[in-house]
């Protein structure tokens, strides 16, 4: 259970020197955009704030979110779960099972009533009286709102938490709804993604407990810290879209360039997320860097938004490369007719002078 401890206090108990406290608090502070004073504010707040108790449950979902949490570089997951919070209920990661593990959700929402911050993946199905997800041998949605009912903050982790994902999609036989039609009367940050990358996760949870508050949210309430930006605006492949330069068919000589997928269905121009600039596998790659297009699945509902390999067909696209000569020669038609009708009017007003002599 959560205790007094912090941060630093559990660290410096396993060994962790000054020095390497100072690295991690400016790696964490770099991957968060906090600025030049972020690491220190990091180290304040690790040393002196106990550590915050965290419930994370699970709905319908496939476990995604949990696979990419683990894999955090900056920092690492093992820092978060086992020194900067106190992971005190996860039914997939916790050795806890049954009775004891329920006994264990009971004691923390008891003993740090308005304290804790409840972690959501995945979601509520409310048809047939919420049966299609049983947890404790009870409704998934009755425990989620008995526990929402008494947390500092909600995190909705996942496509699934904060829109439905797959499970909603269209005919949606069970109901399937994102937490936040079921919780409303606490703060819901919004962590979307089919997974959120790792580091976005542990992010957020790094500035709560840092900053003892919300993160800044977008009007669907998703932290702007790492959803401000669509992926088309630092996408490395950007120049070619606005070239013109596009892969017309998977493998052609034009995807072996590197050129832009959007017509290949890439969802980026349309897509909030820090998968361009954070990247995956500890800043490796992200999928269009990999040679697919993005589908989306940061935004509301994009199981139902269309085809994945549809373009979008109201983004106008650039040509720069292939219309530098029709430029050159619109503007030369444009001269040449002005000075056409300019040599005209001209005309007309001599006629007219030697009329009138």
């Amino acid at each position: 259970m959560a205790g007094a401890e912090s941060f630093y206090d559990v660290v410096r108990r396993q060994g962790i020197t000054r020095r390497n406290f100072s690295k991690f608090c400016s790696l964490t502070a770099a991957s968060m955009g906090l600025g030049a004073t972020g690491a220190a504010e990091i180290a304040h707040a690790l040393e002196t704030t106990p550590r915050v108790p965290v419930i994370w449950m699970h709905g319908l979902e496939c476990t995604c979110c949990s696979e990419s949490f683990i894999r955090s570089a900056h920092p690492l997951v093992k820092d978060v779960v086992l020194s900067m919070i106190s992971l005190d209920y996860d039914d997939t990661l916790m050795a806890a099972a049954g009775h004891q593990a329920e006994a264990i959700l009971q004691e923390t929402r008891e003993k740090y009533k308005g304290k804790y911050i409840l972690a959501v993946e995945g979601n509520p199905p409310l048809n047939e009286g919420g049966m299609f997800c049983i947890d404790g041998g009870r409704p998934f949605v009755q425990k989620l709102k008995m526990m929402a009912a008494d947390a500092m903050a909600v995190i909705a982790w996942g496509a699934c938490a904060s829109w439905g994902c797959v499970q909603a999609a269209k005919p949606n036989p069970t109901q399937a709804v994102p937490i936040d039609k079921v919780i409303f009367d606490k703060p819901i940050i919004k962590v979307p993604g089919c997974p959120p990358i790792a580091e976005v996760m542990t992010g957020v949870i790094t500035f709560i407990n840092t900053f003892g508050k919300m993160p800044s949210l977008d009007r669907q309430g998703r932290p702007l810290m790492f959803y401000s930006q669509r992926i088309h605006d630092k996408c490395y492949r950007r120049p070619h879209f606005d070239a013109g330069q596009f892969v017309e068919e998977w493998d052609d000589e034009f995807a072996k360039k590197g050129f832009c997928l959007y017509k290949m269905g890439c969802k980026g121009p349309t897509t909030y997320n820090a998968c361009s600039t954070v990247r995956w596998n500890d800043g490796v790659s992200f999928p269009i860097q990999s040679g697919h297009g993005c589908i989306g699945c940061s935004e509301p509902d994009f199981w139902d938004q269309g085809p994945f390999y549809s373009r979008l067909t109201r983004i106008p696209m650039g040509n720069v490369e292939s219309t530098a000569y029709d430029v050159g020669a619109a503007s030369a038609a444009v001269v040449g007719t002005a000075v056409a009708a300019h040599a005209a009017v001209s005309a007309v007003s001599r006629a007219r002078f030697k009329m009138d002599k």
